[in-house]
């Protein structure tokens, strides 16, 4: 049972030193919302310090985190892409260089959150705490991290010849009639990264801040994020999924981001690539949903963030009684702006023609609450490092259709690398 404490130390708590305390754990887990409007959202950050219980499978994934959320309250954690091979006929060919397990959730020792509607700040520990300990443990947040030399030299697993080759081969795929629409990924790679996490961490929020950014820190392996995407989260009887497909620049000045952001709400290549997943969500959520609940709340809606305009649409339905929280994840896991449609054939294809395997990218992370409501978000634009090997990975891709200028793809790629790039100072 947990225990909640407020005191004006709390309330001027930053991101920065959410970062800094989470250093001090084994495992720690910090979302940001960075203050976008959400009204879905129920916390302006969150974040879970230690392990008092914990679950990391690579077989029976589901069956094991169902009886793991049934005997905790507050439960956070991750779902690696590759328990695709668990919930279909499905396998992964690359090895996996970060060291994510496919399945990794843990009770907490603390959360510290701060609600959206009261703006109040709350620290909820698993044990009893003096005022001594609280100080300590918020003392932890003004440790300055030792000065480590950064050495980053990313480089791509694809050259653009061979990307622009493997595009054409999903575009025959597509022609055959085989798949609709295929998200189709790229890493970019370092074999001897030396890196701080915690510090690219808090650059990367400063210059690309997200509405859904992450860190994730599991012993040595990190995963640093910056993603706009939400993935499904449930509020009450309600679930809502607000799948992204359709990306823009930024304008240089602002007559020409206005311009920019209306050519992307009119173009109707983003808006196919977008509707078909609008479907593929709403068939995902039929599964689970009271009949006749499912609803598209907004289609096509554009929403600007630091480095580019995406096209996002909101899918809502009310879960039947019969399924639990977790059994709607898995209705809809992987995420169909992640995979394509059909799901299955396009995710037979996505192994067989990337050459890296994705691991927690474009997997998700989050958090079950104890009334029984979730949030989970979807892993792009997000850094996996393991600090023991000095691997460090960015995976980038984007939806391919029959329509899709293969060229132009790459260049999204890169876009939707920005930040990361800047941060890491990489060309």
């Amino acid at each position: 049972m947990y225990q909640c404490y407020q005191n004006s130390s709390l309330s001027a708590i930053t991101f920065d030193q959410l970062i800094g305390i989470a250093d001090q754990f084994d495992v720690s887990l910090v979302f940001n919302s960075n203050d976008y409007p959400d009204k879905y959202g129920k916390f302006e950050w969150v974040a879970a310090y230690g392990v008092e219980k914990e679950l990391e499978a690579n077989e029976s994934s589901f069956e094991k985190l169902a009886v793991f959320i049934n005997e905790n309250s507050w439960v956070f954690g991750g779902l690696s892409y590759d328990l695709k091979n668990q919930l279909e006929n499905l396998s992964s060919r690359h090895p996996n260089p970060i060291g994510f397990p496919e399945l990794y959730f843990f009770t907490p020792r603390y959360i510290l959150l701060k609600e959206r509607d009261t703006q109040k700040v709350k620290l909820w520990s698993s044990s009893k705490m003096s005022k001594k300990q609280l100080d300590e443990l918020l003392s932890c947040s003004l440790i300055e991290n030792q000065s480590v030399s950064q050495a980053v030299n990313l480089r791509p697993r694809i050259e653009k010849s061979a990307y622009l080759d493997k595009i054409k081969a999903l575009q025959r795929h597509i022609q055959l009639g085989n798949i609709y629409e295929v998200n189709f990924c790229q890493e970019f790679y370092d074999d001897e990264a030396l890196i701080e996490p915690s510090q690219v961490m808090r650059t990367l929020n400063s210059q690309s801040p997200m509405p859904f950014a992450t860190f994730f820190k599991w012993n040595s392996v990190y995963l640093m994020g910056a993603t706009p995407e939400r993935f499904l989260c449930k509020r009450g009887e309600k679930i809502i999924a607000q799948p992204i497909k359709g990306t823009a620049r930024r304008g240089k000045t602002e007559v020409e981001d206005i311009q920019i952001k209306s050519n992307l709400k009119t173009d109707l290549k983003e808006q196919n690539e977008n509707v078909m997943i609008v479907d593929l969500m709403r068939n995902d959520l039929s599964k689970i949903a009271k009949r006749g609940s499912v609803e598209v709340e907004e289609l096509f809606g554009i929403y600007t963030f630091p480095q580019v305009h995406q096209m996002i649409s909101t899918v809502v339905a009310d879960v039947s009684i019969d399924y639990s929280s977790l059994e709607v994840i898995q209705a809809a896991f992987p995420m169909g702006s992640m995979t394509g449609a059909p799901k299955v054939r396009a995710m037979e294809l996505i192994d067989e023609l990337e050459e890296s395997r994705r691991g927690w990218y474009s997997g998700s992370v989050g958090y079950f609450s104890p009334e029984g409501d979730f949030d989970f978000n979807v892993i792009i634009r997000s850094l996996q490092y393991n600090a023991s090997t000095h691997y460090l990975s960015l995976t980038v891709g984007g939806a391919i259709t029959a329509k899709a200028d293969a060229d132009k793809e790459y260049q999204e790629c890169l876009l939707k690398a920005k930040a990361v790039f800047n941060v890491l100072k990489q060309d």
